[in-house]
């Protein structure tokens, strides 16, 4: 792998680290895998061979469906460890306080009709949250972090993908989760239309009915 400097942490996850460092006189983002010894070693390296190659692959997949990602420069699967593009704007976790009203209707507006691109691909990304989302300069919202991201088509799939979505609003941004979730539905509707719109929004129902039974249960139980 080509030596890179400068390397600064800026993200440990349970599946990878992120580094900001400079590659061949730009920044780059570098995803590292690191081997986890709670897994059998070969099993190990399966997991995460198979992630770092699949990432960029799905990177691909989305943006030919219309969604900004970064590009990728560089896939180490010896060291399970991809080089992309260090994106230059801020996370929308990040923005959807401090922006007007309006602006964060159009915003929030946008990231429904990009999931629904996504969708559309037949690209579930696995982890959608305003974390894994950032507004450059430009206007543009890039998709990041596809690691747990899958190629199917399954209506389960998308709406657990929606899910997600509407509990990281309900949990990071809950002063105004709602209005926004309403905005992402239009901005989907606007991009897959209004009847895969409406089957998807009431899976996200059912799904939601389940959680609650679930919880219920275990209140009883206890």
């Amino acid at each position: 792998m080509v030596a890179l400097k400068r390397s600064v942490l800026i993200k440990k996850g349970a599946e990878a680290s992120l580094y900001l460092e400079e590659w061949h006189g730009r920044r780059v983002v570098v995803k590292k895998r690191l081997p986890k010894d709670y897994r059998p070693s070969q099993l190990d390296l399966q997991i995460r061979t198979y992630r770092t190659v699949h990432e960029p692959q799905l990177m691909h997949e989305a943006k030919k469906a219309g969604v900004p990602t970064p590009l990728v420069y560089l896939v180490d699967t010896e060291n399970a460890t991809i080089v992309m593009e260090y994106v230059d704007g801020r996370q929308v976790k990040q923005l959807l306080s401090e922006v007007t009203e309006e602006e964060r209707r159009q915003l929030c507006f946008k990231i429904g009709c990009l999931i629904g691109l996504l969708h559309k691909q037949g690209i579930v990304h696995g982890d959608l949250t305003t974390s894994n989302m950032i507004l450059d300069r430009t206007g543009k919202v890039f998709f990041v972090d596809f690691g747990l991201g899958e190629k199917t088509v399954e209506l389960e799939a998308r709406a657990v993908d929606l899910h997600l979505m509407k509990r990281a609003l309900q949990s990071a941004h809950f002063e105004f989760a709602e209005e926004c979730m309403r905005s992402v539905i239009e901005g989907y509707t606007s991009a897959v239309g209004v009847g895969a719109s409406n089957k998807l929004t009431e899976k996200v129902v059912e799904i939601e009915r389940r959680g609650r039974y679930v919880a219920e249960r275990k209140e009883m139980r206890e």
